[in-house]
């Protein structure tokens, strides 16, 4: 009587069931909600919003600088003639528009 060793049921599936695990959690660790390229993105979309933000820091001191320029403590008389120009159209008596 030849007796053949077969491999235990229980170890096949402990190791295949342990491969399946170690395969969905490498997965999720890359592809996932919180896995590597949606990192990356993160990243990415950070790096954008901070250059939205420099640039509106930027315009919000402009904004402030020519407010400050108009305002009764200090009132910039070319940056008003330049605003009643523009905003509104004037011109002095002794100018020529050309189209």
């Amino acid at each position: 009587m030849t007796s053949r060793s077969r491999p235990a049921f229980g170890a096949i599936l402990f190791f295949a069931g342990a491969l399946g695990l170690g395969l969905y959690f490498t997965y999720a660790a890359v592809q996932g909600d919180y896995g590597l390229f949606r990192r990356a993105e993160v990243e990415v979309e950070k790096a954008r919003l901070a250059e939205d933000l420099a640039r509106l820091r930027a315009e919000v001191a402009r904004m402030e600088n020519l407010t400050h320029r108009l305002s009764d403590d200090y009132l910039d008389l070319d940056l008003l003639d330049q605003q009643a120009r523009d905003v509104l159209g004037l011109l002095r008596a002794d100018e020529v528009v050309l189209k």
